[in-house]
């Protein structure tokens, strides 16, 4: 099933913000200059042993969720690669659940910075500024009332985890997850 509009554009919204240094490919320099910006966004020091975890956390995403699966040993995703290969995860669930859920796992582990078992709008708004910095708080409080399903005030893991899987591969509109990045693309 070739990917509808919806899903293509989040696809393409999402890869133009992963590839921090804007040469049109995913690559493992790219991760480690994520995990430099989330680091800052949350307040850790350059070179300290916490920007440093948070690096090693967006490496072990990059080999173990992105490298496995380039083509012939290559070291970097091209947009077109990725608008593929994410998108194809529309029409196996499973699948999606699988690797976009254990990308889910690892951003939880950096989001949830009193390490309390839930996100709250605050650690919510620091870790998406660190993916996305040009998202304003009022977009960012916006997102978070879309993905607090239950309004309770806090991220339950299952609720940030689903968001992001559904961001990732759902084609449906009125999906919560299409807020993971803010306002919804149109």
């Amino acid at each position: 099933m070739p990917v509808n509009d919806l899903l293509k554009a989040k696809i393409n919204r999402g890869f133009a913000h992963l590839d921090v240094d804007g040469d049109g490919l995913l690559t493992e320099q790219d991760h480690v200059l994520m995990g430099r910006r989330a680091a800052e966004a949350l307040g850790h020091a350059p070179d300290s042993p916490e920007e440093q975890r948070i690096v090693d956390a967006y490496l072990r995403i990059w080999h173990d969720l992105h490298l496995p699966h380039i083509p012939g040993g290559g070291t970097a995703i091209s947009r077109e690669q990725f608008l593929e290969s994410t998108g194809s995860l529309a029409d196996d669930p499973e699948a999606a659940r699988a690797s976009v859920g254990a990308l889910a796992k690892a951003f939880l582990a950096i989001a949830d910075i009193d390490a309390d078992g839930r996100v709250t709008p605050d650690e919510y708004l620091v870790f998406q500024r660190g993916h996305f910095p040009g998202l304003t708080e009022a977009e960012a409080a916006e997102a978070f009332e879309h993905l607090d399903g239950d309004g309770d005030g806090h991220l339950t893991p299952e609720e940030f985890i689903n968001a992001c899987v559904e961001f990732w591969s759902s084609s449906d509109p009125e999906s919560p997850g299409n807020w993971w990045m803010g306002r919804p693309v149109a």
